[in-house]
């Protein structure tokens, strides 16, 4: 299992005026990292990511900071979680400009989607970028 991808759920968010990176993941089975998209997996991520920033809404207003690219679902090695992600996550709360930290993180991933949902549809995993 220490070689088979973690996948990560993330927002770009700004909170209260502040930019915030909630992220949540799980390690992945062999057929999990194999398939199509994340499937059950990627929308039990998602699911609970948006639940926090519901919930974190209560205490300030929150607005995503990057566009449709803004809820983010990644494919990372564990090392480069647990090793370089969160140096890009610092980075990026202190100042740094959404297109560096996509472009950082593009060339740590395996695959990545964005998030979507249309009204009547269910939720769609767009190939990102």
């Amino acid at each position: 299992m220490a070689d088979a991808p973690y996948l990560v759920a993330l927002a770009l968010v700004e909170k209260d005026g502040r930019r915030s990176l909630p992220i949540t993941g799980k390690s992945q089975t062999a057929a999990a990292a194999a398939a199509a998209d994340p499937g059950e997996d990627g929308r039990t991520l998602a699911l609970e990511l948006l639940l926090r920033l519901w919930q974190g809404s209560d205490d300030a207003p929150v607005r995503r900071a990057s566009g449709d690219s803004s809820l983010l679902l990644v494919e990372i090695p564990m090392e480069v979680m647990s090793e370089q992600l969160p140096i890009l996550k610092a980075n990026w709360l202190a100042g740094g400009d959404s297109s560096r930290f996509e472009a950082s993180l593009q060339s740590l991933i395996i695959r990545a989607w964005r998030i979507s949902l249309a009204k009547y549809e269910p939720l769609r995993f767009i190939p990102w970028p």
